[in-house]
Order: structure tokens, then sequence, then C-alpha cells
């Protein structure tokens, strides 16, 4: 790790000034070149070429499992895509084109954030001006139109790719479908979901679908210890370690950075510069097989992660019930949220995956309670909520 990037951490909030810098495990961070991905980094260029001659790809679909990278790989070559403005005519320079036409602008929109026709459109417009654009006292009407005035002048348009499609709390794929049509004719589209082609509707109007699978044993391995060699401190995690973290996640790098992570935090929380087996052992205990992307959890509403954040801290004792669960909210003082509405949030979180209603053995007549479980790496959204 360079000194910038050292200085930068830490006026961020990103490093605390102890041994191990735990942001670097984080499975929300995208670092700017993914490990292991460089197959399908050519596979997404292939299909976005055209842009390097000043035209518009058609639209595409990019699919995978959880925890594939999708979002890190997109996101990292829209970044560097995103550098080259069309206003300023920036030229893309290559050892085959000795011209330099105008390239299309790179907008990348996170549908779990940009929930609504009224996100989307400011999300969009974000993504083309350099001023932020305002999140209230401006109509969805409104938005609209300077989404198409700003592209329908414009030299090639934008290529706007939209991630989390079809996700808990993000936009369906037929509201997208709809929203996409209404965009100006220069614009190309590229979708990132993980649900196979043929159950998305809006794959009738791609040209191409892209697969992204799993990571491979070494090449998850690969990403742990890369993370690893980018932070305060070198070799925080031995290979061993990371080899055994890779085969428990079985290609689910999400799964794979929350376990590094938390087995760092005990190391850190301990005034250890590395892991220890033992830290690795307990961390793997610590991430639910069925977890959720912490990503969607982040991307709730700030009452419904204070919620979370009150449950995480909870004993198993204190979470028998959704009543009890509820009781034991309510009366930590940092939630300040009616009882009714805690229950609510409660089971609004089950219906979406972030929590699970564990029934447990009857006792006695009538319905026997639900134990609440959660469903994501409860040490990781702590200390991530800490540090925003």
């Amino acid at each position: 790790m360079d000194i910038e990037t050292r200085v930068r951490r830490r006026r961020t909030g990103g490093d605390e000034g102890g041994l191990i810098d735990l942001e670097v495990f984080s499975p929300v961070g995208h670092v700017p070149e993914p490990s292991s991905r460089g197959p399908t980094l050519e596979r997404l260029l292939d299909h976005l070429d055209p842009t390097l001659d000043g035209r518009l790809p058609p639209n595409a679909y990019v699919y995978g499992p959880f925890g594939a990278g999708k979002t890190a790989v997109v996101r990292a070559l829209f970044d560097h895509l995103g550098t080259i403005s069309t206003e300023a005519r920036s030229a893309f320079h290559t050892t085959t084109r000795a011209s330099t036409p105008p390239v299309p602008s790179f907008v990348m929109v996170d549908a779990r954030v940009a929930d609504s026709e009224f996100g989307f459109y400011r999300a969009v417009l974000d993504g083309l001006v350099p001023d932020p654009v305002p999140e209230h006292g401006v109509g969805t009407s409104e938005l609209r139109e300077r989404v198409h005035d700003r592209l329908a002048g414009a030299t090639v348009g934008a290529v706007v790719a939209v991630d989390h499609v079809g996700g808990p709390g993000s936009l369906s794929p037929e509201t997208l479908t709809e929203l996409f049509a209404a965009l100006p004719s220069t614009v190309s589209w590229l979708a990132v979901g993980r649900d196979p082609p043929d159950e998305v509707p809006l794959t009738a109007y791609t040209a191409r679908s892209i697969r992204i699978d799993r990571y491979g044993r070494q090449a998850l391995v690969d990403v742990l210890t890369a993370r690893a060699d980018d932070g305060t401190a070198r070799q925080v995690l031995a290979y061993d370690h990371a080899r055994r973290i890779a085969e428990w996640a079985d290609g689910n790098a999400h799964h794979a950075l929350s376990a590094a992570f938390v087995a760092a935090d005990r190391a850190r929380t301990d005034d250890r510069a590395t892991v220890s087996e033992a830290d690795v052992t307990a961390a793997i205990r610590s991430v639910p097989r069925e977890s959720v992307s912490l990503g969607c959890v982040l991307a709730l509403p700030e009452n419904k992660r204070r919620v979370l954040a009150s449950v995480v801290a909870l004993d198993p004792e204190e979470r028998t019930s959704v009543s009890a669960t509820t009781d034991a909210v309510v009366a930590d003082s940092g939630v300040e949220l009616s009882a009714s509405t805690v229950r609510r949030f409660l089971y609004e979180l089950a219906e979406v995956g972030v929590l699970e209603r564990v029934q447990m053995e009857a006792t006695g007549k009538g319905r026997p309670p639900s134990r609440v479980e959660v469903r994501f790496p409860g040490t990781v959204f702590r200390r991530l909520v800490d540090r925003q």
C-alpha cells in the first residue's frame, strides 16, 4: 500500500491506526483491478468494443450466482471507461487504433438504491453531470426531461449499467424494461443480475447474455491474498488460512471476504498482526451459509439499519420470538422507534430474507413462537456501519 492510500484511509476513517486494516477485506468494497477475472473482463470488453469507435453496443444482460464478482468486474470496467468524457472528446488509444473518436459516457446505477422511477432517473443524471443531483425539491418528470435533454444532444450518448436487477428491494425487471424503453435512442444498457436469461423478461430486448461463473478455489485464494497484501500489515492472512476460507466459501467471494474480515477483526481486537487458525474457525462459523449480500443490507433505509444493528447485538435468548426481539430492540436507546414499528420492520426484513423466523418446537397450546435469526455476517455489518 502506498503512502497516499494510507493517508487517505486514515482521513476517511478506513484505518484507526491498528495493525490490521479491516477495510481491505470488506465484502462490499471493490478494488480498481479485480483479481483472477481477466477472461471475464475480455468478454465484457468484446461487447463494449464498439464504444472505442464512438458507437453504442447493443443492450446486454450480465448474470451469474451470488458472490461471483459481477459488481466488482462491471464497476471496475465502467470506472476505467468512465474517465473518458464524451463532452471533452477524450481519446481512447489502443495499439491498433490511431484515430481518437469520441466515446459514450459510462453510467453505473444500483437498482437497490435507485428503487423507483425517480431514483432511476436521478442516478442516471448523476452519472452524466459533474454536479450532484438533488434528492429533494425536484420532480420525476423534471429529472426525466433533464436526462432526455442531456442525452438527446450527445454525440454518441451513454452506456448505462444497472446492477442488482431483480434482487430484494430492487427495481423489478418489468419496471426496468419500461424505464429503458423511455430513454432516448442514444442510450445502450447493460443489466446485471443473478437469474438466468430465460427467467428475466428484459432479455427479450437484449442482443447478448454474458455469464460470469463463480470463482474457482485458487482464484478465490488469489482474491484473499491480494486483499491481504494491500493491508497495513502484510501476511495478515497466511496462505493456508486463505485456502481454508476459499474451500469453505465454495466460489462465493462475498462469503470468503466476510470470513476473512471477521478473522482479521478478531486478530485486531487482540492486538495481533496476523490471523490464527482459531480466528478462521470462529469466522467461518459466524458467516451464515445462506447469507444475503451485505450490500443489500447496507442499502436499506437508515431506520431499518438501526433496528438490525440492535438485533445483531442481542444475545440468542433475547431473540426467542418476534415479541421478545421487539421488546429488546425498543429498550435500545439508539433505536427510538415504537414497538409497532419495530415489529413491522422485523416482519418486513424477514420477508426479504435479511432476517429469518425459525419456528420453535411447541411447548403447549397455541402457535409456537418464531426465533429471529440474522441472515448476514453480523460482525462485518457492525464494523461497516460504525465506519459510515
